[in-house]
């Protein structure tokens, strides 16, 4: 790779002789303007605004411009002979803990490349040395006309540096927050949880950018005359109040559809502060079919076997058995009834024989 600066690290008294080479690239695809009426390309001259003539790069050089729009021109010797330590040193100034940078300062990322075969004792040295104490480098370094902060970490076996924006050039987020107080249910929580462990984790270098090869494809398909039909855009429902509960339910189920657990239900179910969960409501009473024929049967045989078998039973089969009991009791009733109304119907018959 082609480095873009030459300097060195300064590591207390040690020097130690790096190339910086550019850590990340830009894959976005860029377009030119052009003259819709004929295709011919738009361009940007530099002109001077005093005799309207274009400049060529060789006579254009820097000012500052004041508050009352008066020019004051700045060579580049002027700058030359500013005191700057850091015009090609990296300059270590102190080692924290990672966790002391905050992710708002990180800026472009550079790879640290030792400068030839004497640098790489010390190279190594400082590599080994971040490693084993698990802290980052906080150096200052001058590029590109500026001097910069940045912070030096261990990647593979490489030394790493990113450049970090000064800490007064975060600006505080003031007005951005929520206004007012908004309460959230330990359910919501509970469904928020659940859905990210659901969604899990993912391998970073699975993930790619749809829309750049949206637009290759685009390209592709323009370029050899094809009909570029257009794609179909799903509704992101941006805007819209939701059913926050409904919300996180719906993406929990879609997010173990979409690993394969389709006939998972939705966490936190059964929760009687969620209105939409509706759970399987469970009887006081379990009856297993095979308790039920052995109780009937021993009621069938003797109400001192039912009487045994009661303990045993839940109270659907109490509730089983005391109606078979009375049914028994009423069948021997009518079964007695008949049997003393047969008899009185003979009594009346032989009366009649003997009076005649």
């Amino acid at each position: 790779m082609r480095s873009i600066w030459n300097g060195a690290i300064s590591f207390g008294l040690v020097s130690i002789p790096i190339k910086l080479v550019n850590a990340t690239e830009n894959h976005s695809i860029h377009f030119r303007q052009i003259h819709l009426a004929d295709g011919g390309r738009i361009r940007y001259r530099k002109v001077c605004e005093l005799d309207e003539e274009e400049v060529q790069g060789g006579e254009i050089g820097k000012a500052y411009e004041d508050a009352d729009g008066t020019m004051i021109p700045i060579t580049d010797e002027d700058l030359a002979q500013l005191p700057l330590p850091t015009a090609k040193t990296i300059e270590i100034v102190a080692f924290v803990p990672a966790d002391q940078i905050d992710p708002l300062q990180m800026d472009a990322a550079y790879y640290l490349s030792a400068n030839g075969v004497p640098a790489a004792k010390p190279y190594t040295l400082l590599r080994e040395a971040l490693k084993r104490s698990n802290k980052v480098a906080v150096a200052k370094y001058a590029l590109r006309g500026r001097e910069r902060l940045g912070m030096l970490r261990v990647v593979d076996d490489v030394i790493a540096m990113h450049g970090l924006l000064w800490p007064d050039e975060i600006r505080a987020p003031e007005g951005v927050a929520p206004e007012g107080d908004v309460t959230v249910r330990d359910a919501e929580l509970d469904l928020a949880d659940a859905l990210m462990d659901t969604l899990g984790e993912v391998d970073m270098d699975s993930l790619h950018d749809d829309y750049r090869e949206a637009v290759e494809e685009l390209i592709a398909a323009k370029a050899s005359g094809e009909t570029v039909r257009p794609a179909e855009s799903g509704d992101a429902g941006g805007g819209k109040v939701i059913d926050l509960i409904a919300a996180l339910e719906n993406s929990v189920q879609a997010a173990k559809k979409s690993r394969g657990e389709e006939g998972a239900g939705a966490e936190g179910e059964g929760d009687g502060e969620m209105a939409d969960v509706h759970p399987i409501k469970k009887t006081s009473g379990k009856s297993s079919p095979q308790p039920t024929k052995k109780s009937t049967a021993a009621a069938k045989k003797s109400p001192a076997a039912a009487k045994k078998s009661t303990p045993k039973s839940t109270g659907a089969k109490k509730s089983t058995s005391t109606t078979k009991k009375s049914t028994a009791k009423k069948t021997a009733t009518k079964k007695r009834t008949s049997s003393s109304g047969s008899g009185t119907k003979k009594t009346a018959s032989s009366r009649k024989r003997t009076s005649a």
